[in-house]
C-alpha cells in the first residue's frame, strides 16, 4: 500500500497481519519488556517492515532504536520512517545519497476525536477539511489533515534537527491527484532570505487505512543551501 507514495528509490513494506517470527534484538526487547501485548505486536510487525526493507537495499539488519524525541534511528547512510496504527504497521528506507528525508504516517479512516481538529488546523485547512468532508465524505479529511501534518514533521526533524509545532505548516491537497503540498509558515532551519520551504507528498485511503507520505530527494535538498529569496522551493 505505502509503496505506491513512494519514489522507486524508497524501499517500503508494510503488512496488515502482525508477525509472530520475529526476534528482536536486545535493545529493541528492552524497549518494550513491559508493554502490553497490544504494543508488543505493533512494535515487532514494524521492526519486522522495516528489516525487510533494510534486505531490498542490500543491508544488514540492525536494530532500530529511538533517539531524540523518539525519531527511530537508522544504519549509517540511511534515512527512514515508521508508522503503524490499528490494521496496519508499515516502513520506508532510502539511502541517504538519494533521498534527504522520509516521513509515512497511518491513522484509520476515521473520525478526529472531538476538538481535534480545532487544535492541529488553521483555518484556511478547516475550511477545505470541512468542504471536501461534504463533497467526499468517503474519506476522513480531517484525520488525513492529522497523518499529513504527522509525515511532514516525521520528515523535517531529521532533516534539520529542528522542530515543528502543527500551526507552523499550512497544508492543501488535491483531492483527485492524490497529492499535498505543505508550506512552512514557521521554518527554525531556514537561513536568512531564503524562500520557504514546500515540502509535497502523497496520500491514499483505502482498506479502512489513510496513509500519507514525503520523500525529499537529496538533490533538492542539497539545492536548499544554495537558495536564497524568490520563487517557493519545493523539496
Amino acid at each position: 500500500m505505502i509503496e505506491s507514495l513512494l519514489p522507486a528509490e524508497v524501499a517500503a513494506v508494510d503488512t496488515t497481519v502482525d508477525r509472530t517470527d520475529v526476534t528482536l534484538f536486545p535493545g529493541e526487547e528492552a524497549q518494550i519488556a513491559r508493554a502490553v501485548e497490544t504494543r508488543r505486536r505493533e512494535y515487532t510487525t514494524a521492526r519486522w517492515c522495516a528489516r525487510r526493507a533494510m534486505a531490498a537495499l542490500g543491508q544488514e539488519a540492525v536494530p532500530v532504536l529511538p533517539g531524540l524525541r523518539g525519531a527511530p534511528q537508522w544504519a549509517p547512510g540511511l534515512v527512514g520512517s515508521i508508522t503503524h496504527c490499528a490494521g496496519y504497521r508499515g516502513a520506508a528506507l532510502a539511502r541517504a545519497d538519494e533521498i534527504a528525508a522520509l516521513g509515512i504516517d497511518a491513522e484509520p479512516n476515521q473520525p478526529l476525536p472531538e476538538g481535534i481538529l480545532e487544535s492541529i488546523a488553521l483555518p484556511q485547512e478547516r475550511s477545505w477539511v470541512h468542504r471536501l468532508l461534504r463533497t467526499l465524505p468517503q474519506v476522513r479529511w480531517d484525520r488525513l489533515l492529522f497523518s499529513m501534518k504527522e509525515s511532514v514533521y516525521k520528515s523535517y526533524f531529521p532533516l534539520t534537527g529542528h522542530t515543528l509545532e502543527f500551526e507552523d505548516a499550512l497544508l492543501t491537497v488535491d483531492a483527485e491527484r492524490g497529492t499535498f503540498r505543505a508550506a512552512l509558515l514557521n521554518d527554525p532551519a531556514a537561513r536568512p532570505g531564503s524562500a520557504r520551504r514546500v515540502l509535497t507528498g502523497r496520500f491514499s485511503a483505502t482498506h479502512g487505512v489513510i496513509l500519507s507520505a514525503i520523500a525529499v530527494p537529496a538533490v533538492r535538498h542539497a539545492e536548499l543551501a544554495h537558495t536564497t529569496a524568490g520563487a517557493p522551493l519545493s523539496v
